[in-house]
């Protein structure tokens, strides 16, 4: 092997990266009843936490649910503020840098600015995006699609490790987006474009949709007959026309070579009527009618211009919404969005975005469904990062640009109803909040020399203060594998809440004591599982007692006491 080279891309931290995205995580998911907007009816998610955390968390759940993902992640500018996971430092870093560790002596998990004059700048960008990547792709459909905003600044970079975690041959396509209708002078080229990285699970199996025909593209259709509008597209071609075969034109001049379709088709066109024949004596040519590239949809370029957006038309939406105010700096526009998840997602799809921001994906998706009657679902995940001082986000009275995001859902949700009342009651305008959280069980692995006699109580029950029977029915169902967006019902039994998860799916109750009526109750409705807390039984003879009344009365549920 020695003198053999090889290609191969790595960096500083590149193999701990890869095992933090392996690495399981200890939090969980709460629910945020306050911050939500039709918690009970609601299948949209909003989640608010380090997203690296996010992902682990929603693998179980969500592994191969995803329709599309969409992402705007930091562009590492040197301005950029990035998220400092707790593997991109080493041990002597983390002690120079005391500041970002809690008194357990962690590292905390927020953000840092990445300078480009660190000597690992590329490096810290690639610690942090790579773990995401290997973890999005887990949560995609064999015919997702994922779809990546960046600029210039790490452009070759991501789309090489989207390479190697997707696969090159599944790399769809790169679409350059105008960002910028003016041009600054700045630099020997002006920078208005941003690249979009789009790439899939399973190349033979994506399943595009359509994007709406920009209204340049329809000038193209100036020709019309008795089936409608048309636009030409050409029969020959002298570069890639290869076949060859006569056609006599009404002129009397004889068409012979550089066919780019058959005689037979070219016939059978002809006998449809769908060749247009000049009258001038020129070529004949193909109609393409305006009803079917509207049904079919159409990508006409690889660029895409001031038709799909730009950053003043997204300022500009931000400021409409929050009168007038620009609460958030450079947002992505909805009419862009709205065009990708109209290509990346079916009508009934569920997109993910993980680096949520001014939730424009939220805003886009609601938007779309008003246009079309579509179902779509959204999650969102996004940091309850602190807003600048002196922004017009703080003294709009937002502190966290998570607030701002759950108010932009809010405020567009109100928009589309008010312009279209007739989809109030039919389409879903709320969201599920969450909050990243520390387990809600305590640490119970404690060997019994650690127990000191003052603790001994405490240790009777393994859940921590403060954590609502809500809270623990979501980390059991997350750890079970059920989504966030499943419907709960809440039934009192003697006194007692018992939660009822998808009609059946899951049952569960978490009081202090539970009598027999509660639990004959629950083993009656014979539910897929059931799940106790543990400190709700005073002895194993009760819950042995539990375990009898469902071999009796429901012996396919799978119970569970945590």
């Amino acid at each position: 092997m020695d003198g053999r080279e090889s290609y191969e891309f790595t960096w500083v931290g590149k193999r701990e990266a890869i095992a933090e995205a392996g690495r399981p995580t200890t939090k969980t998911l709460r629910p945020d009843l306050d911050e939500s907007v039709d918690f009970e009816n609601s299948e949209n998610v909003f989640i608010t936490g380090d997203n690296l955390e996010v992902l682990k968390i929603l693998q179980e759940s969500y592994l191969g649910k995803i329709d599309m993902i969409y992402i705007d992640p930091p562009y590492n500018t040197g301005k950029d503020f990035v998220y400092s996971d707790k593997f991109q430092k080493t041990d002597e870093e983390l002690k120079e840098d005391m500041e970002l560790l809690d008194e357990e002596g962690r590292q905390v998990v927020g953000l840092t600015k990445n300078e480009k004059t660190s000597a690992r700048y590329h490096s810290d960008w690639l610690n942090m995006m790579y773990p995401r990547i290997r973890l999005a792709r887990n949560l995609l459909k064999d015919s997702g699609v994922i779809f990546i905003s960046i600029d210039d600044n790490e452009q070759a970079n991501l789309k090489t490790i989207c390479d190697e975690v997707f696969g090159e041959e599944n790399n769809v396509g790169n679409i350059a987006w105008r960002r910028f209708n003016s041009q600054a002078n700045v630099g020997i080229f002006s920078t208005v474009k941003d690249t979009i990285l789009i790439y899939s699970k399973n190349y033979n199996s994506l399943n595009f949709g359509r994007i709406p025909l920009t209204d340049t593209a329809k000038k193209e259709y100036q020709y019309k007959d008795e089936k409608g509008k048309y636009a030409r597209r050409p029969c020959i071609d002298s570069v890639r026309g290869r076949y060859s075969y006569k056609v006599q034109l009404e002129n009397g001049n004889v068409l012979t070579e550089n066919w780019m379709i058959s005689e037979d088709e070219f016939r059978k066109l002809d006998s449809e009527g769908l060749i247009h024949w000049p009258q001038n004596g020129g070529n004949p040519m193909r109609k393409i009618y305006l009803s079917d590239s509207i049904r079919k949809g159409q990508i006409s370029s690889d660029f895409w211009g001031s038709e799909f957006g730009n950053n003043k038309n997204a300022t500009e939406e931000i400021k409409k919404l929050f009168n007038g105010q620009r609460v958030f700096d450079f947002p992505k526009p909805t009419k862009l969005l709205g065009n990708l998840i109209s290509l990346g997602s079916p009508e009934s799809g569920m997109i993910l975005d993980f680096f949520g921001g001014s939730a424009t994906t939220a805003d886009a998706v609601m938007q779309l469904n008003a246009e079309d009657g579509g179902n779509r679902k959204f999650i969102l995940c996004t940091l309850d990062e602190e807003v600048a001082d002196k922004s017009a986000a703080k003294e709009a009275g937002y502190e966290t640009i998570d607030q701002i995001s759950r108010e932009r859902i809010r405020r567009a949700a109100a928009k589309i109803q008010e312009e279209h009342p007739e989809l109030i009651g039919k389409q879903d305008f709320g969201f599920k909040a969450y909050k990243l959280d520390s387990s809600n069980f305590k640490d119970v692995s404690a060997r019994p020399d650690q127990f000191i006699q003052g603790e001994l109580f405490d240790s009777v029950s393994n859940i921590k203060e403060g954590r609502t029977g809500l809270d623990l029915l979501f980390q059991v169902m997350l750890t079970w594998g059920m989504e966030l967006s499943l419907a709960i019902d809440l039934d009192k039994v003697t006194g007692a809440e018992v939660y009822d998860v998808d009609q059946g799916s899951l049952m569960a109750c978490f009081e202090d004591e539970i009598s027999e009526e509660v639990i004959r109750h629950i083993a009656q409705a014979q539910p897929l599982r059931a799940v106790f807390r543990d400190s709700s039984f005073a002895n194993s003879a009760d819950k042995i007692n539990v375990s009898e009344i469902f071999k009796k009365l429901s012996p396919h549920t799978k119970v569970k006491v945590v």
